[in-house]
């Protein structure tokens, strides 16, 4: 038995002597980054993050035969914005896609209700452009921010981006949920159809443009747009850094028939001054040595400019592995 045990222990050394040195020399480290609602583009901004970084893995795996350390990236589904924020500051996710209002909120503790106060929250780049739309029902009637009075309104899921908008938005008019003659907290994959089935009139998503899932509702039974150039969302884009006035062009849906006005703020991928330089060094450069192939990952990306990604919508300071980066690639 002993000669048996011992041929079996010698075995097992051999093996592990033989074993290549990518087996030991390379182990994956993993992180995870917080999205939004499946049909939103925050999701396809998490999951391409994630095919770059195994595209750029793959790479130097073949040019380096496995050594160093290898990232392993997931992308699930979350509640949004102030949730992904949130998620982060406990250490549950590393990194986030977030509006950048939110950002600015979440660091410089503006809004300790809606996202709790975080100064180690940090910057990585930000990404498209997202105005704040509110989609109308077809035969709904509604034209304008006024004709949204006693209307059925999606107001977005706690935690969702949308949601903290709507907020400000009703706010800034001076009023309240009440306004409405319902509410709803449909998620943005429920939300489209709702307002198709007539269970809603309007639902308010703050995304990138084309979306999937504004599109269900235009495209698909007949739903629009409206404008929202009121004076009270005058003053929000005038004091407020982080919105700008934004267009959705004619013919962006079927119901698209001018160009709409309306507001909005950045995606901004967000991390933590508790996550290691490396990791997000790995996945800066992984995106911005592959922006053309990121770029193609949907069309809201299409006009991303590596100088206005390291700047536009960032009010946290910059995560020191994402300088590191851009420093090596001239963009500093």
């Amino acid at each position: 038995m002993r000669k048996f045990i011992s041929a079996i222990a010698g075995s097992l050394m051999m093996f592990a002597l033989s074993a290549p040195l990518a087996t030991v020399a390379k182990s994956a480290e993993y992180f995870s980054i917080g999205t939004g609602g499946p049909t939103g583009v925050y999701f396809q901004v998490g999951n391409a993050i994630c095919k770059m970084v195994a595209k750029i893995q793959s790479a130097e795996h073949g040019r380096k035969k496995g050594t160093g350390k290898a990232y392993r990236c997931s992308a699930p589904s979350t509640g949004g914005s102030t949730y992904n924020i949130g998620q982060i500051m406990q250490g549950e996710l590393q990194f986030g896609v977030a509006q950048s209002d939110w950002q600015y909120h979440a660091y410089n503790g503006t809004k300790p209700k809606k996202v709790k106060p975080f100064k180690g929250l940090r910057a990585v780049f930000s990404a498209h452009p997202e105005p704040f739309q509110i989609i109308a029902g077809k035969d709904s009637g509604i034209k304008n921010w006024a004709s949204l009075a006693g209307k059925k309104v999606n107001i977005g899921n706690p935690g969702s981006g949308q949601r903290g908008t709507f907020e400000v938005l009703l706010e800034a008019h001076n009023k309240d949920t009440g306004y409405f003659g319902a509410t709803s907290e449909l998620t943005s994959s429920e939300q489209s159809g709702a307002l198709c089935d007539g269970k809603i009139d309007a639902f308010g998503y703050t995304v990138g443009v084309p979306n999937a899932g504004v599109a269900q509702s235009t495209d698909g039974c007949g739903a629009y747009i409206i404008d929202l150039k009121t004076s009270p969302v005058k003053r929000l884009v005038a004091n407020n850094p982080f919105y700008a006035f934004a267009t959705i062009p004619k013919g962006t849906y079927k119901t698209s028939a001018k160009d709409v006005t309306t507001f909005g703020v950045m995606a901004s991928v967000v991390t933590s001054d508790a996550v290691r330089d490396e990791v997000v060094y790995a996945v800066v450069k992984a995106v911005f040595e592959n922006l053309d192939d990121f770029k193609k990952q949907h069309p809201a990306f299409a006009n991303l400019d590596p100088k206005k990604m390291i700047v536009d919508g960032l009010s946290a300071p910059l995560h020191p592995g994402a300088i590191k980066y851009y420093k090596e690639a001239g963009l500093m």
